[in-house]
C-alpha cells in the first residue's frame, strides 16, 4: 500500500496541468506527515488568488480524496 506522502505527491503532480494551463505550476518544497509545503512558480507565484488556489482548490481535493487533516502551506 502507497505511503501517504506519495499519494499527496503523486494527485499534486497530477493536478499541475490545472496550473499549468493558466502559465503557472507548483513546486512540493516538503511533506511531513499531513502538512505539505508547495512553491507556487510562473503566473500562480504572483497571482492575487494564489491563497484561494491552495486552501480551495488543491487542499480541498486533497481532503476529500486522500486524507481530511492534510494542510497545504505556501513558501515563498
Amino acid at each position: 500500500m502507497e505511503d501517504l506522502s506519495v499519494k499527496i505527491a503523486n494527485r499534486l503532480n497530477e493536478l499541475r496541468s490545472c496550473l499549468q494551463a493558466d502559465g503557472g505550476d507548483l513546486e512540493v518544497v516538503s511533506i511531513e506527515g499531513k502538512l505539505v509545503k508547495l512553491r507556487l512558480r510562473g503566473a500562480c507565484g504572483s497571482c492575487p488568488h494564489a491563497t484561494m488556489t491552495i486552501k480551495e482548490g488543491l487542499e480541498r481535493i486533497l481532503r476529500e480524496e486522500l486524507d481530511p487533516e492534510i494542510t497545504l502551506e505556501r513558501v515563498m
